[in-house]
């Protein structure tokens, strides 16, 4: 019979404590009252990384992340007092390897039996570094859900709005009270929303859908374009729950794609009217060439008659003339479009215009037997201006109505004049101007094929010719029509631009001398600004500049001007917003704003006057236009 086996002896007391403190699952480690670690458990060690023997040579502020040091050092004061029995905290400290490591730490004072006086400090910690990333992550994503542009919204399967954060109720409308709890179909114009019903199936199946493009509607009823990506949520188990969707609005993006779709449609119709161009250069220029041969060769046969030389000689002139306005009016053109031209400002009498512009018209005007009629002012309209290129435009208006009118037809030139502009209307009842058509009269090459058909002649460029011309004096000018077959009316605008004159004829100046007026210049071209500012000062103008909106309307509030001339494209506020603003506040009998601006599209102008502007000018600004226009303001 064998005999029972020996029975381990039972563990002492003190051999159960150093067991537990061995093998526990959490880290124990011991301090003196100086910090120096004088006992430490292997799970301590291992948390930290450094062995017994390492971090007996070591104090609690050597591992301590720098940051939680003193934290740290203000509990175990306390502690040593005994004003806390123990106190937890999370805290980072510093690995052997130099990584920083999150443990939620308990520390608990030692005493002695016989004083009850701290001696030691004990203390448990647990490595928590995975729940403070998640919770980092968490917060950081939060923060970008509030901060983004974007709209994050969150919904169930059915499409109920659960979240709905500030980016979506920028880009919608809605709070967040308001759409919460509500459907989707809350921002989806109604022939969208078999997509959003396929959006929904998609989700259920678990597909994401990646930036798909459509659009949305907003609480004002506009509509708003974006981009979406739609992600399934799961639960713990996998289970699809809801849809995670963030809406991006596009409209900037999709505006410049149109813009850039409609430039390059531009560029190819710009393309195809230089060819015609060309062809129609090639044909003009040939026409002269073949009279001006055949009289050449009238003048080389000895057989010619001294009448006959005589003839040939005034078709080789006419002719040569006839080239000599086609090649001035291509490089008054190109002069135009690379802002060379110059114009010759000086006193200008309205009535002399009118009679050169009719002198240079009036031959194909009876040729083709038009009735005409002229209405002008009776009395003499003196104001500053370059009257050759005035006649110029005039008569390639009087000149166009006669070649578009059919023989016999009527035309009128109405011309009035005031204390603020000066306005021609050329009116004839020919051939009329088709609609699509009409938005591009004033386009380089422009010609309509039935006004080809009439034109007996022409490159095309005459009416962009007269509307850079016009421009050049500050003015603008515009066609009207009815369509094919109801004529057409030419009106051309010019401000008044007062001149003194000594014999008291015409309109002269209402003050005695240049008025000193106190004006704003802005605009975001500083080269542009401080060199307009520089010519208004000597003239004797009290004159302050500034570089963007926000600080004229500043400036306007602090210390209002008499005139402000306010560039169009500034950043912060355009031009526009500015005059909106102002308009709030002063009315156009205290503060006269005038539009300065590189775009001088009709529609411009309007867009300005509509905006509270009194007047625009195209860049470049013609400094004599704006003299006249401050001398002569009320």
């Amino acid at each position: 019979m064998r005999e029972p086996a020996p029975q381990p002896l039972p563990l002492t007391k003190d051999e159960q404590l150093r067991a537990v403190f061995e093998n526990a699952g959490i880290g124990i480690g011991v301090t003196a009252l100086d910090g120096r670690f004088v006992e430490a458990n292997p799970r301590f060690c291992e948390i930290l990384g450094y062995s017994l023997e390492e971090l007996r040579t070591l104090t609690f502020v050597d591992v301590t992340f720098p940051d939680d040091i003193d934290p740290t050092q203000s509990e175990l004061r306390q502690l040593a007092r005994g004003d806390i029995p123990s106190y937890k905290l999370e805290k980072r400290y510093v690995r052997a390897d130099g990584r920083p490591v999150w443990c939620e730490v308990s520390v608990t004072a030692l005493r002695r039996e016989e004083d009850g006086s701290v001696f030691r400090f004990i203390g448990v910690i647990e490595d928590i570094t995975s729940r403070k990333e998640a919770e980092q992550a968490r917060d950081l994503l939060a923060a970008v859900v509030q901060q983004t542009d974007d709209a994050i919204i969150t919904k169930t399967l059915d499409g109920i709005i659960t979240t709905w954060n500030p980016g979506a109720e920028q880009i919608f409308g809605y709070s967040a009270h308001e759409a919460v709890g509500r459907s989707i179909m809350l921002i989806v114009p109604p022939d969208q929303e078999h997509d959003e019903v396929s959006i929904l199936a998609r989700l259920r199946a678990g597909e994401r859908v990646s930036h798909y493009e459509t659009i949305r509607r907003c609480k004002d009823g506009s509509l708003v374009n974006v981009s979406l990506s739609v992600s399934p949520l799961r639960d713990a188990s996998g289970r699809i729950t809801g849809a995670s969707k963030i809406a991006r609005d596009i409209t900037h993006q999709k505006r410049a794609e149109r813009e850039i779709q409609a430039q390059a449609e531009a560029l190819r119709e710009m393309d195809r009217r230089k060819d015609e161009f060309l062809a129609i250069l090639s044909h003009e220029l040939r026409n002269p060439l073949a009279p001006i041969r055949q009289a050449a060769a009238i003048n080389a046969t000895a057989r010619a008659s001294d009448s006959q030389r005589r003839w040939a000689n005034e078709v080789i002139r006419r002719q040569v003339q006839t080239m000599a306005l086609l090649l001035d009016d291509l490089l008054d053109v190109s002069r135009i479009t690379r802002g060379t031209l110059q114009l010759r400002g000086c006193e200008t009498n309205l009535a002399d215009v009118i009679k050169a512009a009719i002198e240079t018209a009036r031959p194909l005007i009876d040729a083709r037997g038009h009735r005409f009629e002229v209405q002008a002012p009776r009395e003499p309209v003196v104001f500053q201006g370059d009257p050759l290129r005035l006649a110029q435009v005039l008569s390639n208006l009087l000149t166009n109505a006669a070649k578009y009118t059919h023989s016999g037809g009527s035309i009128r030139l109405l011309v009035e004049a005031n204390e603020h502009s000066i306005v021609m209307r050329v009116e004839d009842n020919g051939i009329g101007i088709a609609p699509d058509v009409l938005p591009r009269v004033f386009t380089m090459f422009a010609q309509a094929p039935q006004a080809q058909r009439h034109a007996e002649g022409g490159l095309g460029i005459g009416l962009a010719l007269a509307k850079g011309l016009v421009e050049l004096h500050g003015g603008s000018i515009e066609v009207r029509s009815a369509g094919l077959g109801f004529g057409s009316t030419f009106i051309v605008t010019l401000p008044y631009r007062a001149v003194g004159v000594g014999n008291g004829s015409g309109r002269a100046s209402s003050a005695s001398g240049p008025q000193k007026r106190r004006v704003l210049v802005a605009d975001d071209n500083r080269d542009a600004a401080d060199s307009l500012a520089m010519l208004l000062r000597m003239e004797g103008h009290d004159v302050r500049v500034v570089y963007d909106g926000v600080k004229a309307i500043e400036a306007i509030r602090e210390n209002p001007p008499e005139i402000a001339l306010l560039d169009i494209g500034m950043p912060e506020m355009s031009g526009y917003d500015v005059a909106r603003t102002v308009r709030q506040t002063f009315p156009k009998e205290q503060l006269r704003l005038i539009a300065v601006t590189g775009w001088g599209q009709k529609h411009d102008v309007s867009r300005a006057m509509d905006a509270g502007f009194d007047s625009h000018f195209t860049k470049p600004i013609d400094p004599l236009s704006v003299s006249a226009l401050l001398n002569s303001a009320g």
